[in-house]
């Protein structure tokens, strides 16, 4: 990080603010922040929730970790420190999209707790949701699944640094929701779209 910071900056306010917006979208803007283990089904889930939304007539969108890393953030590897700042750069455009009234559905390992935390803390100063969502897979069922053939790799010493084998997957202590691996997709998606409605982020339709 540049240690040469503009200090000749100036935050604009929208002329559009969130209430209006909620009016207009009949949704609350909030970030979704899907949570677990490579191979635990962040993105499946994300990217069905997304469908679920989008077909019910509400304005999301998912961020994929891997989809991130082929442009924000293709700079940077999985080291420890650059692992936080992929999960920084991630939490302050989660803020944006969910400042805009979007509904964003952001995938992530994001193993350690304190990255998880700043993002909560980044959404909390913004006035704005903040959803943890831990996606409960045992590592077992993860490498059974291993659809990238990373687990095997990192088995075999060809990946370094790889969560829930030589890097540790710290496991949220209080998420909002936890998702069994025994749900499918869809079972899945409908719980979180209940929960996002008795939370009042959704306005149904009269």
């Amino acid at each position: 990080m540049s240690e040469n910071k503009s200090k000749n900056i100036v935050w604009h306010e929208s002329r559009v603010d969130r209430k209006t917006r909620g009016e207009i979208f009949k949704q609350t803007g909030a970030t979704l922040w899907f949570t677990g283990l490579s191979g635990s089904g962040k993105s499946t889930l994300a990217f069905t929730l997304e469908h679920l939304l989008i077909h019910k007539g509400y304005n999301s969108y998912v961020l994929d970790g891997d989809n991130i890393r082929h442009g924000l953030n293709s700079n940077l590897g999985f080291s420890d420190s650059d692992r936080e700042e992929n999960i920084r750069r991630v939490g302050e455009v989660s803020k944006l999209f969910a400042d805009s009234g979007t509904i964003i559905l952001s995938s992530f390992i994001s193993p350690f707790s304190q990255d998880r935390q700043l993002v909560r803390e980044i959404h909390e100063k913004n006035e704005l949701p903040f959803i943890e969502i831990y996606l409960d897979t045992p590592l077992s069922t993860c490498e059974e699944r291993d659809p990238k053939n990373l687990y095997a790799k990192a088995r075999r010493g060809e990946i370094k640094n790889f969560t829930g084998i030589d890097s540790p997957y710290e496991v949220p202590t209080n998420p909002e929701l936890i998702i069994s691996s025994a749900n499918s997709p869809e079972v899945s998606a409908n719980t979180i779209f209940d929960y996002l409605v008795d939370q009042q982020i959704l306005d149904l339709p009269e």
